[in-house]
């Protein structure tokens, strides 16, 4: 008995004696690991990770009852730097390690396969680089997460052979080299998520699929699948979620699809489907269904009425017909329904907003008829109302035009009649409003004013009338105002010079008196404006001089005296027709400026100009001796006290006081929506193009002096400015433009850009700039940009989308080589990007894309649009809206007009171009076709459409486009590709 207590005793002295060395050990692994991560200061996750801490009081840190280490969950601490995997298998007891939604970079190494007990992995959402190692050993692993983590190559999907226990597999959001549907995986026969998005899966996706029998969630979108739905999938019948989106699958669905009856979640959108929805209607548990973007024919199931889960429908983009049943959406929190272009008939459901939930009813480009039901305008949730294009009529109830979270309303193109009421006043979030070529009439409620986010009103084509209300000024928002082809009457408010947003005025077609205001010319950002078909008198104010207009148009009025000369220009060419009173001395065959006594008048024109002249420089000398002593003083005191914060991203050759001392009026050379543009020439004779970015408080203040008074009254940093440093401080392309530094201080913010002396290439193509472009040299600028555009999608660590691509973008050197330019509207592409503010257009009419108006989403996909309509414009020569273009058109839908025979193709290319070259701009014309497709998916990428750019290479052959014998197929072919 003694021996046995003695034995036992040595046993417990034996235990106590190894094990703290155990334990040491594993804190000295834990510390080791905090010590290889960086991490915010203000973070508590490694606060009490501490020598004199037991390791298991540490923070994330899970023991099991021998007091050894069982979890660590570090997800979403915001912890960077490369996380030490060497070391982690040192833990022999670990078996969950949490580490996704961080920052955490490097390689994860194949030490991983020593953690032989780990049952949880998640290394998700983080910014690893390399191949993904392999991980075979983890055979115990029943939860593996790798999604969205930057992994490339190719996949060890033969690391999956073992892990039957598998119960979550997540390795999506990762661009490995592209491979057919990986076969292993069809043998884990435990899985209930399977999440393979975006990983740039091929092929077929297999039959077995349906083998995999525990599956509630398969997740397939964003790969290149093709053929049909396997039938397989049938066999799932524990499926809640199916997310086939943005492949490219045809045929129907299977035979049997409705045996899903588990199925919540069926998302196929932007696929090649056809056939009818009769499968749909026995999934009775759905919540939300989008099929947005297929071919899908025939009539919505009855039974969809009936749904009570049913929250979200999206079938827009098909060929469907018949009614909507009426009770859609009427039994549970119903959120939105998108039908629009389809070809359904018959009323809008009433119920749809019954409980109040409702954010979206979007149904234009249909048949519908009646009119909106009155129970809509208490729908306080709503935030996008679009209905245009469909046969709907009556009045709209009049609580809609003031509902609170409305952001958008588009009922354009109807027969609606009735007024915008007073109700509009409370629409405080409102953005857009649509309600061109409908029967409104009555005046336009003042009340529109207190509207105060609207960034576009357009009322053109119905029956208004009255005065343009006079508090119109109030719209501090507004970028584009059309109310052409009305009944308008009185003066142009003059007002309208304090909406100091606006870029397109368009009041033509009414009957509009007074004059022109004065303080239209001092819109800064103004690009067109057209004031043609009115009463309007008076003499044209000099103050549209500082404009800088695309299109200008006064013709058909009671306009008097001279026009400026900086407007009697070959690009204003027709503005000004139908005015008998007007004249000019430098227009061609217009009726010259003449005195009273019917004699010329120059002589005492140029002496009025003289004595003009000599009382300027007297009274500016005077004031310059006055200013000189003062104004050097406070300008002195003034940058003394400015603190600059210069923040380099290339070598620099000059100081932050001769940028400053740039600053001046003498060398503005443009304004845009954002701030003012200066050049700045160093004692060395090299100069810099130095971008002033408005701050909320210096829109309107201005320069004066050597200082600009901008730098001297405190302003926030504006969201352009943070958006450009983001984008290009780290960009090196040589088609992109260089961004120096930038140089900051509490009131001021400046960037400095290399200097491109041919300016923007819309100013060579459409303004009195316009230079003779050869094609060779357009085709270069073509590719140049092309390039700096793909680099930015492809080259960049997270793609970078510009949204705002166009000719007024991209600039040129004195070689006329291109650079991509202004990114004040830039976004890093997130993994999340679902909403972009309505308040902010993204992008320049003309160029947008069109699902912009659908979704508000921005993507790689819609740089691409834009950058086909600048390829229009390079071939054509003619700007992305043309009066001749027609009510609605513009550049893209001229194009798809003239695709009919090849004399039509032919007329498409600018005249300039000569013959022998025309065979090579319609090999760019048909690139720029692609580009601009209606839907995103059949856009080619960036990388692709260089690569047709390059195949494309002038070869100076003269050819014929398309023979006789197939000519009609082509241009049905490219009729395709452009359907509006």
């Amino acid at each position: 008995m003694a021996a046995l207590f003695n034995f036992r005793l040595e046993f417990i002295l034996f235990f106590l004696c190894i094990f703290p060395v155990a334990f040491s050990d594993e804190l000295q692994t834990l510390l080791s690991i905090k010590s290889s991560l960086l991490y915010p200061t203000t973070s508590n996750v490694f606060k009490n990770w501490e020598p004199k801490t037991p390791s298991c009081n540490f923070t994330g840190i899970t023991c099991n009852s021998d007091g050894e280490v069982k979890e660590i969950e570090l997800s979403s601490q915001g912890i960077s730097g490369g996380f030490p995997f060497d070391k982690i298998c040192d833990l022999k007891s670990l078996e969950r390690l949490s580490l996704g939604y961080n920052s955490l970079s490097g390689e994860v190494t194949g030490d991983l396969n020593n953690c032989v007990k780990l049952m949880y992995l998640d290394v998700g959402n983080n910014q690893f680089t390399g191949t993904f190692p392999d991980v075979s050993k983890l055979t115990e692993l029943t939860h593996f997460y790798a999604n969205n983590s930057g992994f490339t190559g190719k996949f060890p999907w033969n690391s999956f052979d073992n892990m039957s226990k598998l119960v979550v597999l997540s390795v999506g959001d990762n661009q490995f080299d592209r491979t057919p549907f990986p076969e292993v995986i069809l043998k884990l026969r435990n899985l209930n998520w399977l999440y393979l998005s975006n990983c740039q899966l091929e092929g077929e996706i297999p039959e077995g699929i349906g083998n995999l029998s525990e599956l509630i969630d398969l997740e397939l979108s964003m790969n290149h699948f093709t053929g049909e739905i396997p039938k397989g999938i049938t066999k799932l019948k524990k499926l809640w979620q199916l997310e086939l989106y943005e492949n490219e699958l045809t045929g129907k669905l299977p035979v049997g699809f409705g045996n899903l009856t588990n199925l919540g979640y069926f998302d196929a959108s932007t696929n090649y489907l056809y056939g009818d929805l009769s499968e749909i209607r026995y999934l009775d548990q759905l919540v939300s269904l989008q099929l947005l973007q297929n071919q899908f024919s025939g009539e919505v199931p009855a039974e969809l009425g009936e749904f009570k889960k049913l929250v979200n429908v999206s079938l827009y983009t098909n060929k469907l017909t018949g009614q909507l049943p009426m009770k859609l959406g009427s039994w549970a929190n119903f959120d939105f329904i998108d039908v629009s272009e389809n070809n359904f008939t018959g009323p809008i459901p009433p119920d749809m907003c019954k409980r109040g939930t409702m954010r979206g009813l979007l149904i234009l480009q249909n048949n519908f008829t009646g009119g909106i039901p009155e129970s809509y305008a208490n729908c306080m949730s709503m935030e996008r109302i679009r209905v245009s294009k469909n046969s709907l009529s009556g009045v709209i109830p009049a609580g809609i035009w003031g509902l609170p979270k409305l952001e958008i309303i588009d009922v354009a193109m109807n027969d609606f009649e009735g007024s915008i009421t007073a109700d509009i006043g409370r629409a405080k979030t409102l953005g857009e409003i649509y309600v061109a070529n409908n029967r409104f009439s009555g005046e336009l409620p003042s009340e529109i004013s207190k509207a105060t986010s609207l960034v576009r009103i357009d009322c053109s084509n119905n029956q208004f009338s009255g005065e343009i209300p006079g508090t119109i000024g109030e719209l501090k928002k507004i970028g584009n105002l059309y109310l052409q082809n009305n009944k308008f009457s009185g003066s142009i408010p003059n007002s309208l010079g304090s909406c100091v947003s606006l870029s397109e005025i368009n009041m033509a077609k009414n009957s509009l008196s007074g004059t022109i205001p004065v303080s239209l010319g001092s819109l800064p950002t103004l690009t067109s404006l057209n004031l043609s078909e009115n009463q309007l008198s008076g003499q044209i104010p000099t103050s549209l001089s500082n404009l800088k207009l695309n299109l200008l148009a006064f013709s058909n009025n009671q306009l008097t005296g001279a026009i400026p000369d900086s407007l009697a220009i070959d690009a204003y060419k027709g503005s000004f027709a139908g005015n008998n009173g007007l004249c000019s001395q430098n227009i061609k065959n217009f009726r010259r400026c003449y005195g009273e006594s019917g004699k010329p008048k120059e002589w005492y024109t140029l002496l009025i100009c003289l004595l003009v002249a000599l009382i300027v420089v007297l009274v500016s000398f005077a004031g310059y001796l006055y200013f000189k002593k003062k104004g050097h003083k406070e300008n002195e005191t003034s940058l003394k006290q400015n603190s600059w914060n210069t923040k380099s991203f290339h070598i620099l050759t000059f100081t932050e006081d001769e940028i400053l001392d740039g600053i001046k009026h003498d060398n503005l050379i443009g304004k845009g929506g954002s701030g003012s543009v200066y050049r700045v020439q160093l004692s060395d004779g090299t100069d810099f193009a130095v971008k002033h970015i408005w701050t909320s408080d210096s829109g309107n203040r201005k320069i004066s002096g050597t200082t600009s008074p901008m730098l001297r009254k405190p302003g926030k940093k504006s969201k352009e400015f943070e958006a450009e440093v983001e984008t290009l401080s780290s960009i090196r392309h040589v088609n992109v433009v260089k961004l120096y530094c930038s140089i900051t201080s509490d009131d001021s913010s400046l960037l400095v850009y290399e200097y491109l002396p041919n300016g923007s290439l819309w100013d060579r193509l459409h303004t009195c700039k316009k230079m003779l472009l050869d094609w060779e040299t357009r085709y270069e600028i073509a590719l140049g940009a092309a390039k700096g555009l793909g680099y930015l999608h492809h080259g960049c660590d997270k793609p970078v989308i510009h949204r705002d691509v166009k000719s007024s973008n991209i600039l040129l050197d004195e070689f006329c080589k291109p650079r991509i330019a202004d990114f004040g509207l830039a976004k890093i592409a997130q993994a999340d990007s679902t909403k972009d503010s309505t308040h902010v257009i993204a992008g320049t009419h003309g160029y947008i894309a069109p699902e912009y108006g659908y979704t508000r989403k921005v993507n790689e996909k819609s740089d691409v649009y834009s950058f086909g309509v600048v390829l229009m414009e390079l071939i054509s020569g003619k700007r992305p809206i043309e009066p001749e273009y027609g009510e609605n058109g513009n550049i893209v839908t001229w194009v798809s007009s003239k695709l009919q025979s090849k004399e039509s193709l032919l007329s498409i290319v600018d005249s300039s171009i000569p013959e022998v070259f025309k065979e090579d701009a319609i090999k760019v014309l048909r690139i720029a076709i692609v580009c601009t497709a209606r839907l995103p998916t059949l856009r080619p990428t960036m990388r692709n459409v260089v690569k047709m750019l390059e195949d494309a290479e002038p070869c100076g052959l003269v050819g014929i486009i398309v023979s006789k014998d197939d000519g009609s197929n082509k241009a049905e072919q490219l009729k395709d590709h452009t359907k509006m």
